[in-house]
């Protein structure tokens, strides 16, 4: 077989796959696509059984029946999860009465400082609605895994240390399913009118 030969063969098989691609796409921006899309997104959340502010076990069949809200952080963290949670007690408040049907959870990442009391202690600088769980290292691991949530221990120079982790929002529905990340990055009422159309 000649270069001339390898050439054209290449190609075609390069212009065949650019037809099979093209006519992919087509199938799922016009909805004919066998498998929906939603289908093929990683799973985020899952089961877990932990403990919130006041000392009770909670798992992720509790949330089932509301929307929840969940945040990744630690109580020693000093501007990214303070913020988040004072954004998310924003919400909360623009929601009035309805925010007793939305679940806004902020689980550590900290184990080892971030006991019940210290939770219940930090978390009443925001509002009431939030719940703030706890566990054993393994437990917070676990879940933190289910929820593909990045965490990492990082020593001080001076002594002690902080936690690099990520800092996303996540929307659950009813059923505990993750819709999406929710957005903090714009106005209250915009993000308390998106949360609405899941209750």
């Amino acid at each position: 077989m000649t270069a001339r030969h390898i050439r054209i063969l290449l190609m075609t098989a390069a212009f065949a796959a650019g037809l099979v691609l093209c006519f992919g796409i087509v199938l799922i921006v016009t909805g004919r696509l066998s498998t929906p899309v939603a289908q093929q997104v990683a799973a985020i959340g899952g089961p877990f059984k932990l403990t919130d502010q006041n000392g009770k076990v909670v798992t992720d069949q509790d949330l089932k029946g509301r929307p929840t809200l969940v945040f990744f952080g630690f109580t020693n963290c000093p501007d990214v999860c303070p913020t988040a949670l004072f954004e998310m007690s924003e919400i909360l408040r623009a929601l009035g009465p309805e925010a007793d049907r939305i679940n806004a959870v902020f689980i550590t990442i900290d184990p080892e400082r971030d006991t019940p009391a210290v939770i219940k202690d930090y978390l009443s600088s925001f509002d009431p609605h939030l719940v703030g769980l706890t566990g054993d290292p393994a437990a917070i691991a676990a879940v933190a895994k289910a929820y593909r949530v990045y965490s990492k221990k990082v020593p001080l120079d001076q002594g002690g240390y902080t936690m690099d982790h990520t800092a996303i929002v996540y929307l659950m529905d009813k059923s505990g399913r993750f819709v999406s990340p929710f957005s903090l990055k714009r106005t209250t009422d915009t993000a308390a009118a998106d949360l609405r159309r899941y209750l």
